[in-house]
């Protein structure tokens, strides 16, 4: 039996969180929960003594590996590099099979949020795109497009 039991969420670390979560909502996830997080537990945890964040907890609709979104009021965030490229070490992307590609793509080219590369085809199995949502985020999308 695995010592891991399932995969609850991923976090990212974020600057503007209300519109790094309207980003999301706009996607079609669902916010859980938002709450200020700070104290020991926190501080031990994350190894930074006397620390304060806002957290936004997303979902899918019905469920499964939600999207932690967190912006840190104390200590002061770390820039990141808001234009990293999948060759550059860290979390660089995160992942979501959609429905119809270009239904997506559309309305997010229309709020300014733009390809990374362009529109990939896999073996005639998954059509696949990149984009570069706030704060540098990118977004994989793709659809399956064999069945």
């Amino acid at each position: 039996m695995s010592p891991i039991r399932r995969f609850d969420h991923v976090g990212i670390t974020v600057k503007n969180l209300d519109a790094v979560t309207a980003f999301f909502v706009g996607l079609g996830f669902e916010v859980e929960g938002r709450m200020l997080m700070e104290g020991e537990f926190v501080d031990t945890v994350i190894g930074m003594p006397n620390s304060l964040s806002e957290i936004v907890m997303l979902r899918p609709p019905g469920g499964g590996t939600g999207l932690e979104l967190s912006s840190f009021i104390r200590p002061n965030h770390e820039p990141g590099s808001p234009n990293a490229m999948s060759n550059e070490l860290g979390l660089r992307n995160v992942a979501f099979e959609v429905d119809d590609l270009q239904a997506i793509l559309d309305p997010l080219a229309a709020d300014g949020y733009h390809l990374v590369g362009g529109v990939g085809q896999y073996e005639g199995i998954w059509r696949m795109a990149y984009v570069r949502g706030p704060e540098g985020i990118i977004v994989a999308l793709a659809q399956r497009i064999d069945t």
